[in-house]
This record gives structure tokens, C-alpha cells and sequence, in this order.
């Protein structure tokens, strides 16, 4: 697991707890700021699994 890797599951992880603490308080901004985060979280995931398909670490 890179860098790459786990800045995503950092990210993952922060946009669920915003998106869950938006729900939990009826604001709209911070659960829409929690689904981005989120988002953020994949592509930075992704982006590590192409840098290891191009190593050969897959």
C-alpha cells in the first residue's frame, strides 16, 4: 500500500464521517462536503492502483 493508497482511505473515511454527521444534523452543506470527500477518496484509491499495475505490484 502506497501513499496514494492511503491518503484515499483517509479521505474515504473523513467523507463518511461528515456525510453521517450532515445527515445526523439536517445540514445539507456538510453531507454534501462528506460525498465529495468521499469521491476524493476513490479517485486518489484508484490512482494508487494504477501506479501499482505500472510497478507490477498487482
Amino acid at each position: 500500500m502506497d501513499k496514494e493508497h492511503v491518503k484515499g482511505a483517509g479521505k474515504k473515511v473523513e467523507g463518511s464521517i461528515k456525510e453521517g454527521v450532515g445527515k445526523l444534523t439536517g445540514n445539507d452543506k456538510l453531507k454534501a462536503e462528506g460525498k465529495v470527500d468521499k469521491a476524493e477518496g476513490e479517485v486518489r484509491k484508484a490512482g494508487g492502483d494504477v501506479k501499482d499495475a505500472f510497478k507490477g505490484k498487482k
